[in-house]
């Protein structure tokens, strides 16, 4: 079919257009297209990797169950070693830091506690990490190490638990004034339904003290 006048202008100016940028859009569109690309091919590779961590996890909660300490440290490598930016990695590793310690072996407890707080984007799991190996610090006396980990800001969840060992590395020292307060800022920041709470309460009565009274006792009272 052949081009009436105007349509064959129509089309020199569309070449025209197309031979001046033609070359930034194709650029454009492939970069487009790749970002798309890239992006659902990574959600995919997530998707695939969590699949594949979930089941080396799994592994590694039987092997927990039936106090395998050597299949619980062979999934927990896999695991940090295939998929580290999964929190399935970083799970193991605390699971793994506790297999380790109840056999005794501190110096493996201690490399999953260190690999969970340089390395996990778990916030909550850091936390997990630096109050365990706190306590490794204080059975092997490194009371300055343990009050370093125990330094920086926790969440809510977990300030009275640091309160908590922070007042038994005080303890330790015969920092009682330390400690004494320690247990008691514990007290007010613990839930009252926490069993723990009985736990810290005998410990601060056994250094002669007693616990703050919360903001909401202390108006009942007037």
């Amino acid at each position: 079919m052949a081009y009436d006048l105007e349509e064959q202008e129509q089309l020199d100016t569309l070449k025209a257009w197309w031979k001046q940028y033609g070359n930034l859009i194709t650029w454009a569109l492939v970069v487009a297209l790749s970002s798309y690309a890239a992006w659902t091919g990574w959600n995919t590779y997530q998707r695939g990797q969590s699949t594949q961590a979930s089941q080396l996890f799994d592994e590694l909660q039987r092997s927990a169950a039936a106090k395998d300490n050597v299949k619980v440290q062979r999934a927990s490598t896999d695991l940090v070693e295939k998929f580290p930016r999964t929190a399935y990695a970083s799970m193991a590793s605390l699971m793994a830091a506790k297999s380790a310690f109840d056999i005794s072996d501190l110096k493996a407890a201690k490399t999953h506690l260190s690999w969970v707080i340089e390395h996990s984007s778990v916030e909550e799991h850091k936390a997990l990490a630096k109050i365990r190996l706190a306590g490794i610090a204080l059975d092997e006396k490194s009371y300055d190490e343990g009050l370093a980990l125990l330094s920086g800001e926790f969440t809510s969840e977990f300030s009275g638990i640091v309160a908590d060992r922070q007042g038994d590395i005080y303890f330790a020292q015969n920092k009682l004034a330390e400690a004494r307060a320690s247990y008691q800022s514990a007290l007010l920041k613990i839930k009252d339904k926490n069993p723990g709470r009985q736990l810290i309460q005998i410990k601060l009565d056994a250094i002669g003290g007693a616990p703050e009274s919360k903001p909401a006792d202390k108006a009942e009272t007037k």
